[in-house]
């Protein structure tokens, strides 16, 4: 399931997402931030979503963004967080617009490679 932890190893449009992450959550103040990047190479940031009546990880809302505007597959995603590894809700949003072969990694707040998984 690991394939890297080594942000270096990743490529310049990876590397792009984790850093949009990494701002994401730190402009935001939130407990997460995350970034998509859809079949075109257009990218769609997020941060966690905290209302009452509406809870969203970072992810979820990035993918739902790509969602709403139009993106109809999914090419990598990232999320910045203090987890050990994505949770299984956000890998099956990633999974649902990407498929399970979608890269998702996963950085610390420093913006190190802390996991790379697939969506399945």
């Amino acid at each position: 399931m690991t394939d890297s932890t080594d942000t270096a190893a990743l490529d310049a449009e990876d590397r792009k997402i984790v850093t949009l992450a990494r701002s994401a959550r730190a402009r935001n103040g939130v407990a997460e931030g995350a970034a998509v990047r859809d079949e075109t190479g257009r990218t769609y940031v997020a941060g966690t979503v905290a209302l009452e009546s509406l809870k969203l990880s970072a992810l979820q809302t990035a993918v739902a963004m790509a969602v709403a505007s139009g993106a109809t597959s999914l090419e990598a995603a990232a999320v910045v967080s203090t987890a050990e590894t994505p949770a299984d809700e956000d890998r099956a949003a990633v999974r649902d617009l990407g498929g399970p072969e979608t890269p998702v990694f996963l950085a610390g707040p420093d913006g190190t490679l802390r996991l790379r998984v697939t969506a399945g």
